[in-house]
């Protein structure tokens, strides 16, 4: 019986407690941290930079496109190089990074639009995809992205 007051008196300060972890400097640090990789690996991705992508992705990456297809690493790379991975652009929509494990490892929500490259005809197709990736920081090698799951949305 006395356990009820002290629950309801903890889950009404949840919120208050989440809010205030998140909004600490060392958080607010890495969110703008992670918010600019994610740019700068979609933008690596357009470009074919893929000395980039290299550092940007862990060895043991688990790449799961929209379609349902998974790609390790090496493959995700070589599918971009092979052209089967094409990308004329990626914008953001939305952006939402946690950061977890006291700042080593970050977990991103977002949602993108994929714009193909310009056909022969010059037609281009559009793709909003919904994503969830997986950060974790390295001592080494610093912030890698070691999953990304996609979900092609409705047009």
């Amino acid at each position: 019986m006395k356990m009820r007051p002290l629950l309801l008196a903890l889950l009404l300060a949840l919120p208050v407690l989440t809010f205030a972890q998140s909004s600490n400097p060392r958080s607010i640090a890495i969110v703008k941290t992670i918010e600019a990789l994610e740019r700068q690996r979609f933008e690596a991705q357009v470009k074919k930079d893929y000395a980039f992508l290299e550092k940007a992705f862990a060895d043991d990456l688990v790449y799961t496109h929209g379609s349902g297809v998974q790609n390790t690493k090496t493959e995700y790379i070589q599918s971009i190089k092979d052209g089967k991975s094409q990308y004329g652009k990626i914008e953001i929509d939305a952006l939402n990074v946690r950061p977890y494990n006291d700042g080593q490892t970050a977990v991103v929500n977002g949602t993108i639009r994929i714009t193909s490259p310009p056909q022969a005809d010059g037609s281009t197709s559009v793709a909003r995809i919904k994503y969830v990736v997986v950060q974790i920081k390295d001592k080494k090698k610093g912030w890698q992205v070691v999953l990304w799951q996609a979900q092609k949305q409705a047009s």
